[in-house]
Formats: C-alpha cells, structure tokens, sequence
C-alpha cells in the first residue's frame, strides 16, 4: 500500500506480547496499516506503533465488542497473535461481522484434545491422545498406547510441561510436571492432561496462511531440542530453499489438518514430527510461531509474516513472494547449572561476521533454574545468525554463542 497515512485501514489488535519477542510484528504492520490496540493495561513500549489504544479485558468478547462498537473507527480487521487470545479475537471479529476464522475452529487449535478430535475424525496423520483427569487414568491410558509416551498439558504453549516417558516408573513424576506449570489465562478442564503417543523423528514447524480454507505453506522451521525428558526448543532453523515446501505427503497432511478443524482465514503455526510413516501433526495453532520463528523467516525468505498477518485479517491478498534465498537461526543459551544471574557479558570481538542479533534476557538478580524447572525463562541470552547456507549460518551460531556469557552464584 501506498496510501496516505489518513487512507490507511485500521486494524484491531488484541494485545500486543512482549517487546522482545514481537515488536517486529507491530513495526511491520504499522508501516501499512493504522494500528488500534485493545490491551489489559495502559501500553508502554507500543507508542510508536498504534494509533490509538482501548483499555479492555482482552479475554472478554463482550466488552470488547462494545468497546469496539462506541470507538469512532471503522476497523477493516481484527489480528492477534498471543496464544491467550486467539479465541477472544476470533469471537470479536465475528461479533463484527470481519474477516476470521471461525471461533470453534480457532478453539480447536486452542484445546489440544478437541483439535486432537477433530484430526482424529478426519483422519489426519497424528500422535494417539487421550485427556485424563488423575494419575490412574493416566496409567491406564499410557498401557493402552504403549510405551514410550509423551504426558503434556492440554492448553499450555512453548513445550511448557512436556515429558517423555519411556516406561511405568516415570508416569507419576511426567504427570506431575504437566499439571505444576499453569498460568492465570489458561482455561481449564475436567481432564487437564494428555497421554500421547510418542512419535520418533526429527520435529519441524511450518508457518502458513490459509486463506477461504486454502492452505499455502511459507516456511519451515527445523527444531532443536534438548532438556530430556522435556522438549525444550533451544533453537530454529529455517532455509529459503526448503525441499519440504514440495513436498506432496506433507503439503497434503497440512492442508487436512486445517480443514479437519475449520480453519479459513488465519495465519498458522503447525508442529509436525518427520516419522519413517511419513510427516504426523503434534499440534496445530491458529496464530504465529512464537521464539522469533517468523522473524527468522522473513530474514530467510524476505516475505514479512507481520504484513501477511495484517493483510489476511483485512480481506487483502498478501504478497508471499520470497525476495530473499538465505538460511537464518536462532540459538538459546542456558547456564551450565541453576543460578541466580550476576551478568551477562558479550565479547562483541568474537562476534562473527554473519550475527545478526544477540539480546541479553536475564537481568542481575535473576534465578535460572534449568529445564524443566523453568522453561523458556531459564534463558538468558539469544543469538541470530543468516548465512548463505546451513553451514556457515550454523558456525556463526556457534562463535556467537561462544561470544555470550552468564555470570552468577550457583543455586542451591
């Protein structure tokens, strides 16, 4: 778009996230659209970005909707991209008679089990589940499936509470871990925790934007995982010329498994496992990867995903073209032991040329207590690296790394 700033469309976003993590979807946006911010509070950082901001409970579809109806906007859409809200955006836009995806399709990708159900029904390659409420139930369900198995919260992101378990005597301390971690915005149930199938092979995410029901895959992100028995993601990979992207089985299962929930206009997060009986979904989440994952692919491919989200939400074609055939990463850095963090020094010398990034997370005063302890907070230093092929971008991942270090009193 090229219109002045006055023409520009407005666009209402629920909650905008951490700065760290998402300022980049909002400083995209902002260079096309006009952004009005509902948020729980007063925002802070967003300023430069928004047009203009409603205080709101961004949970409650009917204040918003109200709010939405007394504000002087003619809104053309309706976005968000936080995991807490996805299913409040939904119901607001549909309350606005805006361009979405339906508010029990998008609940599906928000409650594991019902998607669960959904690609069960439909017959999308996948992991077995089953929700259970206690311990016994949880037994009984893992001797069913077969060892080894995966116990995970029902409703919770970013590999929060997941545990493999590779046989009986772990089941009780796995089932444990997933019900200890909860946040005040998860919504709960009856049977809060999933007994999954354990499926072997390397774990990728597939960023997508389905448009009228029509899938179209823009990149892939190679996952690194680590923390046994957990799943923590300590990095991603993401190539411009990803074969993955022509691959028939997976593009298939991609597009089934968006429609065996009902999903029509969203931009997309699927989590799939690379099995030897082909590619099977572990989740499918109606919104953008979080951990910089989209950032990484606009850095490999060129296309901007804070645009394509923005453009989709408004009725417009979003431009999918690459400009870009690069190879970019990002790398997590954890302390070697629990600690309470003194600093974190960088060696800009030893940073090698290809880095693009390196954010220091963890303030003096801060407790890293190791995964699954504390996941993803238990980090105190991200790198960014882009190179012209997997290996020159994974080297500079490493020099950088090596660049980067915590300082601080062992734990306890």
């Amino acid at each position: 778009m090229t219109t002045h700033d006055a023409e520009r469309p407005v666009l209402l976003l629920v909650g905008s996230g951490g700065q760290m993590w998402r300022e980049y979807m909002l400083r995209s946006m902002a260079a096309e659209y006009r952004l009005h911010l509902f948020c729980p509070s007063p925002p802070t950082w967003e300023f430069p970005y928004i047009d203009d901001f409603g205080v709101v409970d961004t949970l409650d579809v009917g204040a918003m909707t109200a709010l939405a109806r007394t504000t002087s906007r003619d809104f053309a859409g309706v976005l968000t991209y936080e995991e807490t809200r996805v299913e409040a955006a939904a119901g607001l836009a549909t309350a606005l008679g805006l361009r979405t995806s339906p508010p029990e399709a998008v609940h599906a990708c928000r409650d594991k089990f019902t998607g669960r159900e959904a690609l069960k029904r439909a017959g999308v390659p996948q992991a077995e589940s089953v929700a259970v409420a206690g311990l016994e139930e949880a037994r009984a369900a893992a001797a069913r499936i077969g060892y080894p198995v995966v116990v995970k919260p029902r409703a919770l992101s970013a590999s929060c509470g997941v545990t493999f378990v590779s046989g009986p005597e772990e089941l009780e301390r796995a089932f444990r871990e997933a019900g200890r971690i909860w946040f005040d915005e998860v919504p709960t149930y009856e049977r809060p925790i999933l007994v999954e199938e354990f499926l072997d092979g390397p774990e990728i995410s597939v960023e997508a934007v389905c448009r009228d029901g029509h899938v179209t895959a823009l990149f892939v992100a190679h996952k690194s995982l680590g923390y046994a028995p957990g799943f923590e993601e300590t990095g991603h990979l993401v190539r411009a010329d990803e074969s993955l992207l022509h691959d028939a089985t997976l593009l298939k299962v991609l597009q089934d498994a968006h429609s065996a929930v009902g999903l029509t206009d969203t931009v997309t997060h699927t989590e799939l496992r690379l099995t030897v009986t082909g590619p099977r979904v572990v989740e499918i989440n109606a919104r953008v990867g979080g951990d910089r994952i989209p950032y990484l692919g606009g850095l490999a491919t060129g296309v901007d995903i804070g645009l394509v989200a923005a453009d989709l939400a408004v009725g417009a074609v979003p431009d999918l073209k690459a400009t870009r055939s690069e190879v970019a990463g990002i790398r997590f850095l954890y302390p070697d032991e629990d600690l309470t963090c003194e600093s974190v020094e960088v060696d800009p010398g030893r940073l090698p040329a290809g880095t693009h990034e390196v954010k220091i997370l963890a303030e003096p005063g801060k407790e890293l207590r190791l995964p699954p302890q504390d996941p993803v907070r238990s980090r105190y230093a991200f790198v960014i690296a882009v190179g012209g092929t997997e290996k020159s971008c994974t080297a500079a991942l490493d020099e950088a790394a090596a660049a980067v270090t915590v300082h601080g009193t062992p734990l306890s």
